[in-house]
């Protein structure tokens, strides 16, 4: 599998790669295998407003632990009226605000590739953010080379990286219902929210705020934890701000805002992930 991993990032010819590097898992192992497979690398971080403020060190931990200097770039999406919105499409537009800005720091340094972390599950889910990523040239290696998150965790695992467990930490607007208009404060209280139980002992959740309702998703296999502990979760999160609390029977969904979107009538699966 890395092999291929590597043969699928040589076959760009590219002596200089922009990564577009999370600290997730995914962006890891590629910011790795560019590394291995030759170049010289430019791992950048975006750090926006819509996403956990603690992703930044531990990117940075992961960076330093690769050898590579990473650059940080600031943006505000409430500069933009198209994400702040919230429709189905707001991925896309803010994928491409962010990559728009990644081209002009690759063209600046001489970098004629652009890479990503997408994986091939991606491919498969509700995602109108790869239709920019195809707009604009960004190569996604894993997922051209078919590498699932499973084949991405055992990868990372196998080279000893600490963040081959680490759970997947999308933007925080993924948790309001789309056309909700996307605020500092609701953003504020699903942060919380989630740090909030995460020092409860609760491994991968995710905050859904429906108003002033907080659902919450936790794994199947911590919902008799959080049965037990009902009182002190509600307790938490209404000092937070929310007026109700409910604990989602049917667990941990990744995406599970996505389930009514009519993917038919979408443009979400015109993108040509070979970006060619």
């Amino acid at each position: 599998m890395y092999q291929k991993l590597l043969h699928t990032i040589r076959s760009y010819q590219a002596s200089k790669i922009c990564v577009a590097f999370s600290g997730g898992v995914d962006s890891t192992l590629v910011l790795k295998a560019c590394l291995d497979a030759g170049a010289e690398v430019y791992p950048v971080l975006f750090q926006t407003v819509l996403h956990p403020a603690a992703e930044l060190g531990e990117a940075q931990k992961i960076a330093n632990g690769l050898g590579v200097p990473l650059q940080v770039m600031a943006i505000d999406e409430f500069q933009y009226p198209e994400i702040l919105k919230n429709t189905p499409e707001r991925c896309y537009y803010c994928k491409r605000a962010l990559f728009v800005m990644l081209r002009e720091y690759a063209f600046q340094n001489s970098c004629k590739v652009i890479v990503d972390g997408t994986n091939s599950d991606d491919l498969l889910e509700y995602r109108p953010g790869l239709r920019a990523l195809g707009e604009l040239k960004i190569h996604s290696p894993a997922a051209e080379s078919g590498l699932t998150k499973k084949d991405v965790r055992a990868l990372c695992a196998e080279f000893g990286l600490e963040v081959s467990k680490k759970p997947s930490s999308p933007c925080l607007a993924t948790r309001l219902p789309y056309h909700t208009l996307i605020t500092k404060e609701a953003l504020k209280m699903i942060e919380e929210g989630e740090k909030a139980l995460k020092l409860l002992g609760f491994t991968q959740v995710r905050v859904r705020k429906h108003g002033d309702i907080a659902r919450i998703e936790v794994l199947g296999a911590e919902m008799e934890k959080a049965f037990r502990q009902y009182r002190l979760i509600a307790e938490k999160l209404k000092e937070i701000g929310f007026g109700y609390v409910t604990l989602d029977l049917e667990c941990f969904r990744s995406g599970s805002m996505d389930l009514y979107i009519n993917k038919e009538n979408e443009s979400w699966m015109s993108i040509n992930c070979s970006t060619e």
